[in-house]
């Protein structure tokens, strides 16, 4: 027997509080900038601002995928403590890598010979890593954690957890700004402070259904999301995993015979370090390559016309498409959940998937080409008059960016359920050769300026990354 499929309503109640989630992170950038665009050296500050956030990006990249992998794998007491044990020692190596960063030495080499940037600048940039210091293992342990309850249909509990980051964020960056400290370390202070408050409220929200995967207090269907028609949502009584007993009991969904971890072969249950680094490199390097996105762009900008006004301008149009695209990235989690262990519910969410990208980019176009532009970047983001119309050239061209982000994602889902993840890496791959053709190309040959350029070329380079894993989920699927 197999369950219903979800049902649009269903879906949408599911996806929702994880949409709400991601764009409360969202909110983090564009309200940073704006606080730090009304301090002292504004163009300065956003720069190294800028800088610094896309280094500690970077360096987070490994622990990114653990919201995906947590969903995917942990389905009782052993696959959870296996996968804990993995995401520590990720967080570990992400936190020891931020600290060779740090050396000095290594430093100077990549803000003055990588990157060229003005002494003013790197100064800014280095503080900001040290206050940034906390970031990549409280990413890395609240994501897995979410993977967790995402699992266990606890949705809106992750979106608390944001709340409570958003709230910390905005204080301590209003705190901060009142201090007359430099703008980039009101960002990176603000952000810090609000992750590792997340990561807190991630620990506290989660006990109960921690407690009850690690006890085996969940029926051995096994801690994976209910089927559709029995779901709990977050809010209504009933004890974690009493739905997918029921389920059991009637001869639920159940994936046959050995998983495949992209070649690797494991029973149910018995989810080893084999496995689950078989399964996860490829989304490692996935978000490594991924990530690696806007510290090429900010190296290629350093270098095209206009330097320190596209450094300025880069995060605040990337602000905004990050707005926009959470629909895509809130997406990937809850199609992951809801697919079904043999992927038979793809059409409903593949039908949901195409109606929110259209939202996505339909909203952020009618910002992008009206003049809804001009309020945006000056009364809302608080850039001067010049540096907002350098904005809207850029803004409008990543404007089919959310569309492309909601394919990605929902594509992204179907290929982890199906235990296929190296191509989502290939595609990655493919992704940022484009970019990294494209961009001298305009930039450098054609003398476009450095946030244009990297708008266009990042738009290039996701269509035909979405393409590609478009060619393999039907390869996978039929």
């Amino acid at each position: 027997m197999t369950t219903a499929a979800p049902s649009p309503r269903t879906i949408f109640a599911f996806w929702v509080p994880l949409s709400l989630q991601w764009i409360m992170m969202a909110l983090e950038h564009p309200f940073l900038a704006a606080v730090i665009a009304r301090l002292a050296d504004p163009t300065f500050n956003l720069a190294a601002y800028g800088v610094a956030f896309a280094v500690a990006i970077l360096i987070e990249s490994p622990v990114i995928m653990l919201m995906s992998a947590s969903t995917a794998l942990v389905e009782d007491a052993r696959s959870y403590l296996k996968l804990r044990a993995f995401a520590w020692l990720l967080n570990v190596l992400s936190t020891a890598l931020l600290c060779l960063v740090l050396v000095p030495a290594v430093f100077r080499a990549l803000t003055g010979t990588l990157l060229g940037l003005p002494e003013e600048v790197a100064a800014l940039v280095y503080g900001s890593l040290w206050i940034l210091l906390p970031w990549p293992a409280a990413i890395g342990y609240r994501r897995f954690v979410h993977g967790v309850l995402i699992r266990a249909g606890r949705t809106r509990r992750v979106a608390y957890g944001t709340a409570t980051r958003l709230g910390t964020m905005a204080a301590t960056g209003l705190i901060l700004a009142s201090l007359e400290l430099p703008g980039a370390w009101v960002g990176a202070g603000a952000l810090a402070g609000g992750v590792v408050v997340e990561a807190v409220v991630a620990f506290l929200l989660s006990r109960d259904v921690v407690r009850a995967v690690v006890n085996e207090d969940l029926d051995p269907a096994r801690f994976q999301v209910q089927p559709v028609e029995q779901r709990v949502y977050p809010g209504r009584s009933a004890r974690v995993g009493e739905g997918s007993a029921r389920a059991r009991s009637a001869g639920g969904p159940h994936r046959a015979g050995p998983v495949k971890v992209d070649g690797a072969s494991l029973e149910d249950g018995e989810l080893g370090f084999h496995a689950i680094a078989s399964f996860y490199y490829p989304l490692a390097l996935t978000s490594l390559i991924g990530l690696t996105t806007q510290p090429l762009l900010t190296f290629f900008m350093g270098r095209a016309p206009a330097p320190v006004e596209s450094l300025a301008v880069f995060p605040v149009v990337m602000a905004l498409y990050f707005l926009f695209a959470t629909f895509g990235l809130s997406y990937q989690e809850a199609a992951i959940a809801l697919l079904g262990r043999q992927g038979e519910h793809r059409g409903p969410l593949g039908r949901f998937a195409l109606g929110l990208a259209a939202t996505a980019s339909g909203s952020l176009a009618l910002l992008a080409f009206t003049p809804l532009a001009r309020v945006w970047f000056e009364a809302i983001s608080g850039l001067t008059p010049e540096l907002a119309a350098l904005a809207f050239v850029p803004a409008q061209i990543i404007a089919v960016g959310p569309a492309l982000t909601v394919l990605t994602g929902f594509q992204r889902a179907l290929l982890v359920q199906a235990r296929r993840t190296r191509p989502i890496t290939l595609a990655t791959a493919l992704e940022i050769s484009l970019i990294a053709a494209l961009f001298p190309i305009l930039g450098w040959g054609m003398g476009w300026m450095g946030v244009t350029a990297a708008m266009g070329a990042l738009v290039t380079g996701r269509t035909a990354g979405a393409l590609f894993l478009f060619s393999q989920v039907r390869r996978v699927y039929g």
